[in-house]
């Protein structure tokens, strides 16, 4: 049986301690950028404002039109929210309602000539729902600018229609809250954007330079794929983020979640074809790859609408809230549960028929220890980060705009991109070809063929495999 030939990856050399060292350093890394986050700025400043104390005499906050302003601004607040929250007196103790009543919302913001226009010709004029638990409602997002255009805004809100408040229950307060993000996390932001940015092209570049001598048809699919992901990595890390401080436009903001979805759903291809291609030999287009690309970019299709929805919707009005389209977010909330939970099942049986397979052979299997070990360490990290974060709220309709979507604290986001970025990182250096590549290299992929050549005090791969299959190699 004919085998094709591959390059001797760093992977097959490491010793027993190196391969723990790499992993060590792949936690530390990340530990070190948490330690980091930890130690930064937070993420959302927020002003309070209460209309209790700016009502006029003899006047009612059910009925008053409120004009909040939002107070100095730069485009390194990245965004602006306005919440509400309503509270309410003579209520019997212990009494949970919803409450529901209208908003009208009017936006104008201040011109160089420090006159303020409005920034639409129109009121936004939407129905809102909140529970109430006795004495204190939800709090709700009035409005909510995914850029700041202007040197300030002030909102014009007025509410009504509060036909559902119990008997004897009136308002006694209403809490405006602007939010922004911290000046001092978007320069931290900048700087570890730039930071990801250079590594990653360091890397790429040392990564395709060290394969350079290597014919192509005789790349394993892991470093393939590599080759590919690095330059989704460094798209990922948005090199044109300080146009979101230079343009007044949403285009940025636009690259930034097509560069996003691209990279995460290239990663969920990778695992597929990494585990299904690592025991096959033959990948043809139409049945090797394009199911996968089917099923991913159904994926990555479904969420990359979920995402958007909302942010489309905000640019015509920004009090637009997904809650107020509920039948269309949630038919698109189910599908992409529903894809994703086909996307994992297959994954599985991936995995599964992999070890199955092929698990004790030579080479192959610490191939596939190492793939399994990191990518269950993403999807963990990724997992806990997700769970501790919103909890239950993961679940509900508040995928983009509202504050508790936005990182909590500095550590969530570099732990976000550090995670992402450490593990390509370890990848293209695990699969780059070891030092006597070039001459110890282009021996058959077979792995039915033990690792004579290696001492026994180096070579962490001694199990025998006589009495395993053969296996085909890799793809031509």
């Amino acid at each position: 049986m004919f085998y094709n030939r591959a390059i001797k990856m760093k992977l097959y050399s490491l010793t027993k301690r190196q391969f723990v060292l790499v992993f060590v350093a792949f936690f530390s890394c990340i530990a070190f950028c948490a330690i980091i986050g930890l130690a930064g700025p937070s993420v959302i400043v927020s002003e309070t404002k209460s209309m209790k104390a700016l009502l006029p005499w003899n006047s009612s906050l059910s009925t008053t039109v409120h004009k909040v302003g939002s107070g100095s601004l730069s485009t390194f607040d990245q965004q602006l929210w306005l919440t509400c929250l309503i509270k309410l007196k003579g209520i019997e103790k212990g009494a949970s309602f919803k409450l529901k009543f209208s908003v009208n919302v009017q936006i104008l913001y201040e011109g160089s000539d420090n006159s303020h226009r409005p920034l639409s010709n129109r009121f936004s004029n939407h129905s809102r729902e909140v529970m109430c638990e006795q004495w204190e409602c939800d709090d709700f997002v009035v409005f909510h600018l995914g850029y700041v255009d202007y040197h300030s805004y002030v909102a014009i809100v007025a509410m009504s229609n509060f036909d559902s408040l119990p008997k004897g229950g009136e308002i006694d307060d209403v809490l405006f809250t602007y939010s922004h993000y911290n000046v001092n996390f978007t320069e931290v932001e900048i700087w570890f954007r730039f930071v990801f940015v250079v590594l990653t092209f360091m890397i790429a570049c040392i990564y395709v330079h060290s394969l350079r001598r290597f014919p192509f048809r005789d790349w394993s699919i892991e470093q393939r794929w590599i080759s590919v992901l690095l330059p989704l990595l460094l798209l990922f890390n948005d090199p044109i983020f300080p146009l979101h401080f230079l343009v007044k436009s949403w285009v940025p903001g636009m690259f930034q979640s097509m560069f996003r979805a691209t990279f995460l759903a290239a990663i969920l291809l990778f695992w597929l074809c990494a585990f299904h291609g690592i025991r096959q030999n033959e990948r043809t287009f139409i049945e090797f790859y394009f199911p996968k690309i089917l099923l991913v970019g159904l994926v990555g299709i479904s969420a990359f609408t979920i995402t958007t929805w909302q942010r489309y919707n905000e640019l015509c009005d920004p009090a637009y809230q997904s809650k107020l389209d509920i039948a269309n977010f949630t038919g698109f909330k189910i599908f992409f549960f529903v894809i994703a939970s086909v996307y994992l099942i297959y994954l599985i049986y991936l995995v599964a028929k992999a070890y199955s397979e092929i698990k004790g052979l030579p080479y192959f299997d610490i191939r596939l220890k190492f793939l399994t070990i990191l990518m269950l360490v993403v999807v963990l990290v990724s997992f806990v980060f997700v769970l501790l974060r919103y909890g239950r709220t993961a679940l509900q309709n508040n995928f983009i705009a509202e504050l508790e979507t936005t990182y909590k604290n500095t550590a969530e986001f570099l732990l976000f991109y550090g995670l992402l970025n450490f593990y390509l990182y370890t990848m293209s250096f695990v699969y780059s070809p070891a030092r006597n590549a070039l001459y110890d290299s282009f021996f058959k992929d077979n792995p039915s063929m033990s690792m004579i050549n290696d001492s026994d005090d180096e070579d962490i791969y001694r199990k025998k495999a006589s009495s395993k299959t053969s296996l085909n190699s890799e793809d031509e």
